[in-house]
C-alpha cells in the first residue's frame, strides 16, 4: 500500500477514502473532473503579475513583494510547496529587506486553484509569520475554499507521485 506522505495528519476515515480511490485507479479521474485544466501562469513574469494581482486585491498595506519565481530547487517533500523569504541587502548604507516568494516548479502544470492556494499561503506570511489562527483566517479571507484547496492539492501531489513511480 502506498504511504500517503502528503496527507499525514488527516483523519483515518478520510485516508481510507483516498486509499480506496487509489486502489480503484480513480484518484486522478476524480481530481481531473473537479479541476479540469491547468493554468496559463507558466513564466516567472506571469507568476509575478498573478501574485501582485492577489496582493493588490487583498493586502494593499502589506510590504511589497520584490521577487516572485518558480523554483525547481524546492523539493515538495523536504521543504514546502512554496517559500517566502526576506532577503536583506545593503543599499546606500542602509539595510533593506526585500520580500521574495518562490513556488515549486511542479505547480507550473497544476490546476489554477492549486497555484492560487499556494500564492495565498505565501502572501499571508507577509502579515503573519506563524501558522496560527490569524494566519489561517487571512488565508480564508483571500480564498474562502482555502482548506479544501489545500487538501485537494495534497491529493493532486499524491496522484503525481503515483504517476511518477
Amino acid at each position: 500500500m502506498t504511504a500517503l506522505i502528503y496527507l499525514q495528519g488527516y483523519p483515518e476515515s478520510l485516508l481510507a477514502q483516498v486509499r480506496q480511490l487509489i486502489e480503484q485507479n480513480r484518484l486522478g479521474e476524480v481530481l481531473e473532473k473537479r479541476y479540469p485544466q491547468a493554468h496559463a501562469v507558466t513564466t516567472d513574469k506571469a507568476l509575478y503579475d498573478y501574485v501582485q494581482g492577489l496582493k493588490n486585491r487583498y493586502l494593499r498595506s502589506a510590504p511589497p513583494v520584490n521577487k516572485v519565481a518558480y523554483d525547481n530547487k524546492i523539493h515538495v517533500l523536504k521543504n514546502a510547496l512554496g517559500l517566502h523569504t526576506a532577503v536583506s541587502r545593503v543599499q546606500g548604507g542602509k539595510l533593506k529587506a526585500k520580500a521574495e516568494i518562490r513556488v515549486a516548479t511542479v505547480f507550473r502544470s497544476a490546476p489554477e486553484d492549486f497555484l492560487r492556494m499556494i500564492v495565498v499561503h505565501e502572501l499571508a506570511h507577509l502579515k503573519e509569520k506563524e501558522h496560527n489562527k490569524a494566519f489561517y483566517q487571512l488565508c480564508c479571507h483571500m480564498e474562502p475554499q482555502y482548506h479544501q484547496l489545500e487538501f485537494d492539492t495534497r491529493l493532486w501531489l499524491t496522484n503525481q507521485a503515483l504517476k511518477n513511480r
